[in-house]
């Protein structure tokens, strides 16, 4: 049995909780190959202090093939560090692959001109209009809670990475049955 690839970027200030439940499930619970990548090898530091140490650079993602490639927010995607990986996106969405961005790494979908013609959310309408070249898909935005999937890409605002999370289990094979009981995994405290 082939596990799906689901390649996670992590840039300079990531988001601490915006992949952790994908990491912290995806492989260990649901069987997926979880890899992380960054612009360099080396230490990548999070929002909350977090040391993680990646040794795939972004170059190396097409030659690993993953079905899901998953960009993670952090305050690099504001600045003028971000790096540009419109290219990458773009053609792994062309080829058929998911593309997945949640809060600032929405941007870079957003950049890459994936968001111009799909339903998407991200933190806000403005935050993308502000902070994207290129991006010309805000009669298709959606002001949402959760995340949102169209045609194989999915966007959340940083607020959801239960929805993300879910959302990208499903669209890697999981199925629905799986992301609802995720879901519902999540929501447990709530009820």
């Amino acid at each position: 049995m082939t596990m799906t690839k689901i390649a996670i970027i992590l840039t300079q200030g990531f988001a601490d909780w915006e992949y952790a439940l994908l990491a912290g499930t995806g492989g260990p619970y649901y069987g997926l190959d979880v890899q992380f990548f960054s612009t360099e090898a080396g230490e990548v530091h999070s929002m909350g202090g977090l040391v993680a140490v990646v040794s795939q650079k972004l170059n190396e993602i097409a030659n690993w093939s993953p079905e899901v490639i998953v960009v993670v927010g952090g305050t690099c995607w504001v600045s003028e560090q971000a790096p540009d990986i419109s290219e990458l996106l773009k053609v792994h969405h062309t080829n058929g692959g998911i593309v997945a961005g949640i809060c600032g790494g929405t941007l870079a979908l957003a950049r890459a001109g994936i968001l111009n013609e799909i339903q998407h959310t991200s933190n806000d309408k403005n935050f993308l209009n502000q902070n994207a070249d290129g991006y010309s898909g805000a009669e298709h935005f959606c002001k949402s809670a959760s995340a949102i999937k169209d045609n194989r890409v999915i966007t959340a605002p940083g607020t959801a990475p239960v929805s993300f999370t879910a959302a990208i289990l499903e669209s890697s094979g999981l199925g629905e049955d799986t992301a609802l009981q995720f879901r519902k995994m999540m929501a447990a405290e709530h009820i």
